[in-house]
Order: C-alpha cells, then structure tokens, then sequence
C-alpha cells in the first residue's frame, strides 16, 4: 500500500524563467535561494533546446538523448525534496515540436529556456530526503 503523509501549503512562487538558462539549473536555484526544502512544481513555456532522460529499469541506469531543436513545453511537473542537503528537483516534462510530434521524460540539464513561466509550492510540516533505493537503484524518498 502506499505511503501518504499530510502536508501543509507554505509560500507559493510564481514567475518567469531566464532566456537562455539551463531549465532545470534555474527551478533548482529558484528553490535554494527560497530554503525551499519540499514542495512541487509546474512550468509552462518553450525551450530552444533539450537534453532528457529515460531510466533503464534492467540496468539501473538513466538514458540520456538530446532533442537538438525549439520546442514547447506542454508540461513540466515534479517536485522538490533534499539530497545531500540540498534542494533537489524532479521534473518530467512533455515537449511538441512544429508538427506537433511529442517527446517526454526526465527532465535533465542541459535543456535551455527560451521562454517560460513557472509556480513552485512550497509544502511544510514534513521532510522527505532522498536516498539510495537498492531495489530500484534510484534516490527514493526515505519515507
């Protein structure tokens, strides 16, 4: 069965993200410079170029690809939690070129905005941290 816990809504933020920067570096200083510690986060907007990811579930292992081209952002959804001390973001996203084909996964570094608006929430009253999952092999919420 799954495990649910109850948070509480903290601060919301909302804004427009730098042309040019790295999409996933930006959200990620955005929930530094706040002490954002748990939260979730969406995004709208398009990018000139990005860099995704796909996990390999038999090998334990994310398989990066590069999508070489300006697309939309149809929609970007993750959330925030600690690894390491720090706020870290994970973020899915769906992207549409011109002829509205489709790519999705994880979203990496390496993916630049050209354009974007995004909400990050804070949540309060609980921590989750993420730490190594041996079944999985990926960082897990420690729950």
């Amino acid at each position: 069965m799954a495990t649910m816990k109850q948070a509480r809504r903290g601060t919301v933020w909302i804004g427009k993200l730098e042309h040019g920067a790295d999409l996933l570096d930006e959200i990620t200083a955005v929930c530094r410079e706040a002490g954002i510690q748990l939260g979730r986060v969406q995004a709208i907007g398009a990018v000139q170029r990005a860099r995704l990811a796909c996990y390999d579930q038999q090998g334990k292992a994310y398989e990066f690809f590069d999508l070489g081209e300006p697309l939309e952002i149809l929609n970007l959804t993750g959330n925030i939690s600690t690894k390491d001390g720090q706020p870290m973001v994970h973020a899915h996203v769906v992207l549409s070129n011109g002829q509205g084909e489709t790519f999705g996964g994880h979203l990496a570094a390496g993916t630049v905005v050209f354009a974007g608006e995004c909400i990050v929430e804070e949540l309060l009253g609980l921590e989750y941290v993420r730490r190594h999952d041996e079944t999985t092999g990926l960082p897990l919420w420690d729950i």
